[in-house]
């Protein structure tokens, strides 16, 4: 029997400057080796550019652009008779928001150029318009599980399956 409560661990606080909890998770997903006083500074720039770019509440974007990203359907490798298929399943709220702060981060680190601030705001910026590569690996993840939508079994999957 797991000992979790939830797949998130702890509650992460809200941010210092913020005083959001999102730019805080951001803070934590950026997080190398420990140095979180070096981490605080990628996702606190990245929103003050969101901010001046935009000229609106600089949180408003990466709020739109969470909710984009937010999947509601995940596959997972089920082995079926010798064979490892990919099995649509239900996803739980805080499973898909951990996958949408991890997925814009993912995306800042491969563009080419720039530092990981601008890079990170310009995705958040192409999240919430709806198109970067992190709003397109959140749409191959479903068109893998649209297109493997007949393996889905209602009574084996932990959420309700809805493609």
């Amino acid at each position: 029997m797991s000992r979790r409560s939830r797949a998130g661990g702890t509650d992460a606080g809200a941010d210092s400057i913020y005083c959001n909890r999102l730019v805080n998770m951001l803070v934590n997903n950026v997080l190398k080796r420990g140095k979180k006083s070096l981490a605080y500074g990628t996702p606190h720039n990245a929103v003050r550019d969101v901010g001046r770019v935009t000229g609106n509440n600089p949180l408003s974007v990466p709020r739109g652009a969470i909710r984009r990203l937010t999947p509601d359907v995940m596959v997972k490798a089920r082995r079926m008779s010798g064979s490892t298929y990919q099995v649509p399943a239900g996803m739980h709220s805080a499973r898909g928001k951990a996958l949408a702060i991890r997925w814009p981060l993912w995306a800042a680190r491969k563009r080419p150029g720039r530092s990981m601030a601008s890079n990170l705001s310009l995705e958040l910026m192409d999240a919430a318009r709806g198109d970067g590569n992190a709003v397109r690996r959140k749409e191959e993840v479903r068109g893998l599980a649209e297109a493997n939508r007949a393996l889905a079994n209602p009574r084996l999957s932990p959420g309700r399956v809805t493609l």
